[in-house]
This record gives structure tokens, sequence and C-alpha cells, in this order.
């Protein structure tokens, strides 16, 4: 019989930031392990550790803001997507020209 770790980290996935958002957050890292499991909760992680990003990425309704593209192993998510251990996710701002 194994035994667990009272309190034992929950396991976590790994976040790519945006370069734009590493020019707002100098602290912040361009690859981190947050626990987290769903897109809404990986947003608050991601303020709690780096306060005020959340509001950079979320609206007040709350959804990701639009000129924020956050995927989940490859696929497009929102806040309501559920994260599983070891997931990647990545989390981009949109490109605009004229």
């Amino acid at each position: 019989m194994t035994q667990r770790s009272v309190g034992a980290a929950q396991p976590g996935v790994t976040v790519f930031l945006a370069a734009a958002l590493l020019r707002l957050f100098p602290e912040a890292e361009r690859q981190v392990e947050i626990p987290a499991t769903s897109v809404n909760e990986l947003m608050s992680a991601l303020d709690e550790r780096w306060p005020g990003m959340r509001d950079r990425l979320v609206d007040s309704t709350p959804a990701i803001r639009r000129h924020i593209n956050v995927f989940v192993e490859g696929e497009r998510a929102s806040l309501q997507t559920p994260l599983r251990p070891g997931a990647k996710v990545w989390v981009l701002t949109s490109v605009s020209g004229g």
C-alpha cells in the first residue's frame, strides 16, 4: 500500500505565454507549470502569480478577451475548457495589421 502525501501538489499544466505578455509582466516566465483543472482556474492562478494578468486576459463578462487566444493541446479554448494533468496551454495575443 502506497502512502499519499497530505497536501501534495496538484498535477499541473504547462503554460506558454506570448511575448507581449512578458513585456507587460517582466517577471513572468515564457513557460511555466501551473496546477489548474480548467482554463478559468488557470487564469486565476496566473493572476495570483503575476497580479493584473487576469484583467489583461479576461473581460468582465467573464470571457477570454477578443485579442487573446488560448489553445489547449492545439484546440481553441474558453474559460470553461477543462484541463487534464500534463496538458500544454498556449496563451497568445492576436496579430492584426492594416
